[in-house]
């Protein structure tokens, strides 16, 4: 398409074990060409609740992370994806969150979601609400970040969040704010990011060979394109769609790879068998060319131009970065 969005490539992980680890692998990910290293905003370390809600156990806290990796770099974009906004005092975080951007010379990528993990909540202690009251304090967290980031004088008096009698500092280097990724799946949370966010995420396509609604994967991917189109209206153009396939395999034995996943999946997910994993939104298995022509397909077809992939897999995929990007 002559108006496609330019491909971004994300990594993310939040697992180093040394400040020196941490340090090489960020400068990697710059060296080989990827836009952003992104963290994830998760707390557990290894036990029980980690096995059951299938969290991996985290090495790194984001904004530490974060920093770090941002003063070891000089080009590479940094951020979470996402924080949650039940995980932090609002207005403490859009404070760190300009800090970040400020000290960094305008790197910062702001992910911010509204929790889904319930296992993980009750782990540190927090409430799980419902769907509705943890959407409707994201819509008011992103109203308060958002007037921090201006540098006016701020009165917010939510149900959620209720901030008054400053202005905030410091300001970020981006203007007017850093970008914001949101990410969901029904339409309440894909319109809001429509509306508010400068990268909307369409990540965590279901599994299944049909959903409730009878939508293949594919088509579930495309339904929240069109929600998204439609609720940015005349933004649309402006924003940047972003994936992130869980499963990535950068190898010339296709079928292999696809039999290997479905079997290790099998016992969480039955239904993810080879031939359903071949076409996933969340899967990208091929030689380098292959891949490349897999995104650019998918990019056709449902705008996708921002793909965030496992640490695991860096070097292998470097040459679909470098394809895709020129770099």
């Amino acid at each position: 398409m002559a108006d496609a969005r330019p491909f971004r490539f994300a990594v993310q992980t939040t697992t180093a074990t040394s400040a020196t680890e941490w340090r090489d692998l960020a400068r990697r990910v710059e060296d080989l060409g990827y836009s952003t290293l992104f963290l994830a905003d998760h707390y557990l370390g290894p036990g029980p609740v980690s096995t059951q809600t299938l969290l991996r156990p985290q090495h790194l806290a984001p904004i530490a992370a974060m920093a770090a990796a941002a003063a070891w770099t000089s080009t590479l974009r940094i951020g979470c994806r996402v924080f949650c906004v039940d995980y932090h005092v609002p207005a403490a975080l859009a404070k760190e969150a300009a800090t970040i951007d400020l000290l960094s010379d305008g790197r910062l990528e702001f992910g911010i979601g509204a929790g889904t993990n319930q296992g993980e909540y009750e782990a540190m202690g927090l409430t799980f609400h419902e769907a509705p009251q943890r959407v409707s304090k994201l819509e008011e967290v992103i109203i308060l970040v958002k007037a921090h980031w201006s540098g006016e004088p701020i009165a917010i008096d939510g149900d959620h969040v209720r901030v008054s009698g400053y202005a905030g500092l410091p300001r970020p280097v981006q203007r007017p704010c850093p970008r914001i990724l949101i990410g969901g799946s029904r339409k309440r949370v894909l319109s809001l990011a429509a509306r508010e966010a400068d990268i909307v995420s369409i990540a965590n396509v279901p599994w299944q060979p049909r959903n409730d609604a009878g939508l293949t994967p594919a088509e579930e991917a495309q339904r929240r394109h069109d929600i998204i189109r439609d609720a940015a209206g005349d933004r649309f153009p402006q924003l940047e769609l972003e994936s992130s396939p869980y499963l990535v395999s950068v190898t010339e034995d296709v079928d292999s790879a696809l039999a290997q996943w479905s079997a290790r999946l099998h016992r969480a997910i039955p239904e993810a068998q080879p031939d359903l994993l071949r076409n996933h939104p969340n899967v990208l298995v091929g030689s380098p060319d292959e891949i490349t022509d897999h995104l650019q397909e998918r990019r056709d077809r449902t705008g996708v131009n921002y793909i965030t992939i496992p640490r695991g897999q860096i070097d292998e995929f470097a040459p679909v970065v470098s394809a895709l990007t020129g770099r």
